[in-house]
Order: structure tokens, then sequence, then C-alpha cells
């Protein structure tokens, strides 16, 4: 072709001109794998989750608060890009991330001096760059005050007001963050004063309210050498889960550009398994779509392909979740999570209110409108069953039960009534083991013939001995515990397999948990409960319920009994009840 056509085609068809692999349009994506970015991951606008206007504003020093992967660090670098772009105010994003762990108090403030230097170097406004320069930063003060001066020093050199958000803060040690509080509350003590200037507004920001995290790690009494380190905040703000509608449009993006559709009841599974959560809701939406096979969608996503995506996902074991199991096997963590599976409607001994918030900051759990906790969405309720039976079911598969020889899978149908009488062995043999090998003193699940051990147990707030009482209850709660945790964590053990679905009911205050194991499309009730008055009333009740509901004709009732007067040929039984087409058989263990 002549080197005019060639000008000609591409004056009339500039496509052809401009046009090359490397400017092709990457699809979008459902990430569930960091912040996301709205240039290459389908994403909502994130600001209407959450106003923090006013307080900037307002000139408000304040806390923001985010449960782990709901999207803050998105949120922030929105937040701080707004503020830069309305021209109001410079905003500066710090974060201290890397002190974690740093107990020394003069490293851990050189450390946040250093990174203040590095958000100013990295940041899209020349003239916060330029104070970046070392020659450009004040002398080497005493590092009681070498944050409040570098801040008062970045502000005496600005033409505008500001903003600043210390990410990550509730990540700090007790003491460098008494001192890095201490700082900021004298900086803003002055700000606007004739000889000092410093931030028109700063958010201290983590997963957890910095003023609860400081009052439980350092409860002692020399903390009070601070008037008050929280004087200075005018309150906390909270960033949101999506709604169900946000979810839906979400979900809507991708179906838009060709990718998965999803149907009503695909909704409404994925609402169940998520509750909204950011990275929940992707990272099911984003299983689906890589599960397509070749990117076909033509087909609605169906709510049993949501239920398959969320199981997928929950066995990959993402690091996230391995990051939750080990927050939740905190031992003041744990004790909340089996007292709520257990169905006990008190915590126990040694549990505070600041505990409570602990697992409400981190999203695991959630309040409803009776003011009973429960798990936030039924994807941390499966990690919060891993969590509780992570020991126990390693123990199981490193050392298997003897089966017999026997398989209770059939061709169409599930032996759980042979599988139960091994359990039965099972826990006759083991029990004592468990209790010695897989939960030990620092999880506080013993026996209640082991009281005594108890004896130097501290009260966390009242800083004394548990009463005899107290010491009783709490044992009584890990026997129920224990109990529980070892036929959830011996059914998960035994039937592993695509073929086996197995989901596990919180107790919620009803002191029957339960068990629903699914194989061959047949569905298998079990209740579990400590043996009781209330425990022979509510848990067969709760059993029949159940099969009335999911017309299943036979169930299994678990009734574990503690009393140490009982031989275990005494605790061990079985009893069936046929009644009206229905079969219970309830199992004494």
């Amino acid at each position: 072709m002549k080197s005019q056509d060639k000008r000609l085609l591409a004056t009339t068809i500039p496509s052809l001109k401009t046009v090359s692999p490397m400017d092709e349009i990457t699809p979008k994506r459902f990430n569930a794998a960091g912040p996301c970015d709205p240039t290459r991951d389908y994403a909502l606008p994130i600001l209407p989750r959450l106003d923090a206007m006013g307080m900037i504003d307002g000139g408000y020093y304040f806390v923001l608060r985010a449960p782990p992967h709901s999207g803050k660090t998105a949120y922030l670098n929105a937040l701080r890009d707004k503020i830069i772009s309305d021209g109001n105010y410079y905003a500066l994003l710090c974060s201290l991330k890397d002190l974690d762990g740093i107990s020394d108090v003069e490293t851990a403030t050189a450390g946040v001096v250093s990174q203040i230097n590095d958000s100013l170097r990295i940041s899209q406004v020349k003239k916060l760059v330029k104070l970046s320069r070392p020659n450009d930063l004040p002398p080497q003060y005493h590092f009681s005050f070498r944050i409040r001066s570098i801040l008062n020093y970045i502000c005496l050199n600005l033409d505008k007001d500001l903003v600043i958000f210390f990410d990550d803060a509730d990540r700090l040690a007790p003491e460098p963050l008494i001192s890095f509080l201490g700082q900021i509350r004298q900086g803003h003590n002055i700000k606007n004063s004739a000889t000092s200037q410093f931030p028109r507004s700063l958010a201290l920001v983590g997963a957890r309210d910095v003023r609860d995290y400081l009052s439980q790690v350092r409860p002692r009494p020399e903390s009070k050498l601070l008037a008050s380190p929280f004087d200075f905040i005018k309150g906390a703000l909270s960033l949101r889960n999506f709604t169900k509608d946000e979810m839906r449009d979400l979900f809507a993006q991708g179906a838009a550009e060709a990718g998965p559709v999803f149907s009503p009841s695909a909704i409404e599974r994925a609402w169940v398994w998520s509750e909204g959560q950011p990275f929940l809701s992707n990272a099911l939406a984003s299983e689906i779509a890589q599960s397509s096979p070749a990117g076909d969608y033509s087909k609605a996503v169906t709510g049993k392909r949501v239920d398959r995506a969320a199981q997928a996902t929950l066995g990959r074991r993402e690091p996230r979740f391995d990051w939750l199991r080990k927050r939740i096997q905190e031992p003041k963590t744990r004790r909340i999570m089996e007292a709520i599976l257990v169905g006990d409607k008190d915590f126990p001994p040694g549990v505070s209110s600041l505990d409570i918030q602990y697992a409400l900051d981190l999203g695991l759990l959630r309040e409803d409108i009776s003011g009973a906790y429960r798990p936030a969405n039924l994807f941390y309720q499966e990690i919060i069953v891993w969590a509780l039976t992570f020991r126990i079911q390693n123990a199981i598969e490193d050392d298997p039960p003897d089966m017999g020889g026997r398989s209770w899978a059939r061709e169409k149908s599930l032996d759980m009534s042979a599988l139960l009488l091994c359990f039965q062995a099972f826990w006759r043999e083991r029990r004592e083991i468990l209790v010695a090998d897989c939960l030990g003193d620092d999880l506080g699940l013993i026996g209640a013939d082991q009281v005594a051990r108890f004896r130097s147990l501290m009260d966390h707030n009242a800083n004394r001995i548990l009463s005899a009482k107290s010491q009783n209850r709490l044992c009584a709660l890990a026997n129920a515990a224990l109990a529980h945790l070892a036929l959830i964590a011996f059914a998960r053990a035994v039937l592993q397999g695509d073929a086996f679905r197995i989901q596990t009911e919180f107790a919620l205050g009803r002191q029957s948990a339960a068990l629903r194991v699914s194989y061959k499309g047949r569905l298998y009730p079990l209740e579990i409960t400590v043996k009781g008055e209330q425990a022979r009333e509510i848990g067969p009740r709760r059993l029949l319920d159940f099969m009335d509901n999911h017309v299943a004709s036979e169930g299994w009732l678990i009734v574990f009994d503690e009393d140490p007067r009982k031989t275990w040929d005494q605790k061990l039984t079985w009893e069936t009840i046929a009644r009206d087409g229905r079969t219970t058989r309830v199992v004494g263990c």
C-alpha cells in the first residue's frame, strides 16, 4: 500500500492507526485480592458508605473504624483524593502498619516520623513532596515530641490546612501508642496559635477503636498519668458494609459486560453468605466468574451455584480467613464464640464488654434487634466453626478413630446411626485425651474435676481471683463447648469429600446447637445439647420443627451428659422414638 493510501485510511478510520495489542482494554474483574481499583475492577462508589467530611470541615479529630477486609484502604485513598481535588485542604495518608510489634517508644516514634516523611514524598501534591526533603525536616528533637514537631513544621510551611489520616493506628504497641496520643493531644491543644500550627483534622484509623484497644491492653493505673489521652477525640465513625441493593448493583456490573448474571435466588444466597461484607461479596462473584467453563455465562447463576462457590472459597483457606482463625483462637474471643455456639445466654466469667467489642470490631459478630450476638454472616459462621474445631479435627485426622472397616456412605444414603455409634466409642475413649492434648489450659477448656487449676485465673477488669461460683460456671461452659466441638470435628474429619455438605447452626441462646449433613440430595439433621431440664424440652422440639420444615423423616438428638458421678455405661445410651411417620433417635454421650 502506498504511503498516501495509508494516510487516507488512517484519516477515515482512526482506530486502525491507534489501536495496538498494548492498547486493548483489559476486561474488568471482581477483585478479591487487595484494594479495588475502579479502572480495572468492578467497584461501587465507596465514599457514600461513610460521610467523614462533616468531621473534617468541622476541624475535628476523630476515630475511623473499619473491620478487616471491608475496603478501608480504598476508602482512605478515595477520601484523600477527594479532599485534594476539592482544593480546600491538603491531605496525607500515613500507614503505621509496619510498626506492628515495636514496643520501644523511641524506635516506634522514629518509625512514625519516617512514615510521615514517606507519605510526603509520594504525595501527588508538589508542595507536600518538597517538604519531604531531608534538609527541609526539623532538627532531631527529643523523641517525646518529634511527631508533634514534624507535624507543626509541615503545617507552618503550607498555605492551606492539612488533613491527615493515620491508618492502622491500632497496630501501635501500648507504650508507643500512649506517647503518640500524648503528642497529638498537645499539638491539637495549641493548634492555630500565634507560634504553632497543626493539622486541621486528624483521623485515627483501624479495625478497632483505639480508645477501646488502649483501655484493654493498658488497664494499669499508670496509664492515667495522662489527664485524658482521648479528650481531643470528637467521636468515632464506622465504615459500613454494602446494602443488598449495592451488592446487587456490583454483580450487575459484571452482567453488563457479558459476565455472570445473578438470578434473584442467587442474590438472596449471596446475601446470606456475605451480608454485604465487601471482600466476601467480591470473593463469591470472583469464584463464580472464574469457575464458569470457558467464560460461558449463558445460564443465570442460581442459589445452589452460589452455595458451591462459597464452599469452594472456604475450602481454599484464604490467608484472610487464616488471619481471622488466629484472632478467633485468642482465649477471650474463643470463649465468646463458644458461649454463642452452645447457647449460653450470658458470656463466661472473665469476658468483658471490651472483649465483646473486639469481636464486633473484627466484623465476626453482629447484634440483632433482640440484642443477642450472632455470627455476622454465614461465611464467618463457618470460619468460626473451623477455628474452634481446628485443633480437635487435626488431632482426629492425625490419629483416626477405629472405624471397624465400616463406610458411612452408601450408594444413595448415609448411615448416620452407625456413624454416631462410632462417635460414642470415640468420645468414651478420647474425651480426656482431647481435654489434655487438643484444648489445654491456654484455651481455658478443662474438665469439671479440675476446678483447682482455675485458681490462678484472674478476672480481666477487677484484677481479682474468680469466685468458686464463677469457676464452676466456666468449667460447665468449657465442658459443653468441648462436647459440641468434638462431635462437629468428628463429623468433619470422617465425612470428607465433595459429596458431603456439613453446616453448623449456633444455639444462639436456645441451649441446642445443630449439625446439618447433606449427602446425595438427602438431609440428615442433628441437634446437639448438654443434658438438663431445658435440653430435654428444647432439643426435641427444635429437631422436630426442623424435620417438619425440611420434610425429613429421620433425625438425631445427641445429648451429652457431663455428670461426673455417672459411669460411661450410664451415659452412652440409645433410644428410638417413632411417631407420626417420623423417627427420632436420642443418642446419649
